[in-house]
């Protein structure tokens, strides 16, 4: 990234360039990303073609303004943070789904960050509904959020087996580490560097398989100012105060369901995205 663009990526989250790369300043601009930023799956749904590479990303994340899912917005989140100091690496995921089953390899992306002040951190602005503040990587206690009451811990004995006996790095360190929040596991997190292209497969299965969950709804999702949450789901916007109350409401039009993409979450399209049956491009 350069200078230019670095700059239109800090105007779209509403942050200034930080002095120096520290964990305030992560925190910053990991919690602005939430609320810039939508988590969404439309592309799978308006046949746009999901590409990781850095350019396409900072190209549909700053220059159309749009969101993205894992991939691409802890990508291009990654680039950004690289770009301004942070020391990133790109770690994978398997996330747990149904009666606790993990999903594919590659299922998700996260972020280790360094900080100048000696902080390991793991960023996630991907994941939907997560911490809205980086999680101390190697801490394991409790980490109160916003969002919930967080928890990183030591993967079980099963996690070689989860992932073809690969649990164990140099020196008998363990690389699978489980995220959980609210009590509830959330994802096992892999510790080995990644790149961009190894999470291709990933995002080809979950853009085009019929298993995906991405290719059987819409969502559009983000974190409001108060620290509640604003989600459209096909035609269904739901508001969670940060209280717990939420109110949700049909839309019953398509200028209704554009005006909310457009006003609430930032994104204007000139249709409006219905779920398209899976295979429709890759």
């Amino acid at each position: 990234m350069d200078s230019v663009e670095i700059d239109a990526y800090l105007s779209r989250l509403g942050a200034e360039r930080p002095a120096r790369p520290t964990s305030e300043a992560l925190r910053e601009l990991h919690l602005r990303h939430l609320r810039a930023v939508p988590f969404e799956n439309l592309s799978i749904h308006l046949g746009e073609e999901i590409v990781l590479e850095e350019k396409r990303l900072l190209d549909k994340v700053v220059g159309a303004g749009r969101g993205g899912f894992c991939y691409e917005l802890n990508g291009a989140f990654g680039a950004l943070l690289g770009a301004l100091g942070f020391e990133v690496t790109l770690l994978a995921a398997r996330v747990h789904g149904k009666e606790g089953k993990l999903g594919i390899p590659y299922d998700h992306m996260a972020l280790k960050v360094g900080t100048a002040d000696g902080g390991t951190w793991l960023a996630d602005v991907g994941f939907g509904a997560h911490s809205h503040h980086p999680l101390a990587l190697y801490a394991r206690d409790d980490q109160v959020d916003p969002a919930g009451v967080f928890r990183i811990t030591e993967a079980g004995p099963d996690a070689a087996g989860a992932r073809g006996g690969d649990a164990t790095a140099g020196g008998g360190e363990a690389v699978d580490l489980e995220v959980v929040m609210d009590g509830r596991p959330e994802y096992r997190l892999e510790l080995r560097p990644r790149v961009l292209a190894d999470f291709v497969s990933g995002a080809w299965w979950h853009s085009t398989s019929p298993q995906s969950h991405f290719t059987q709804s819409l969502v559009c999702s983000r974190v409001t100012e108060d620290g509640g949450r604003i989600t459209l789901s096909g035609r269904t916007f739901k508001e969670t105060a940060a209280d717990g109350s939420r109110e949700e409401r049909e839309l019953d039009t398509d200028e209704e369901v554009l005006e909310v993409y457009r006003e609430r979450f930032g994104i204007t399209l000139d249709r409006v995205p219905a779920v398209r049956a899976p295979g429709g491009h890759g």
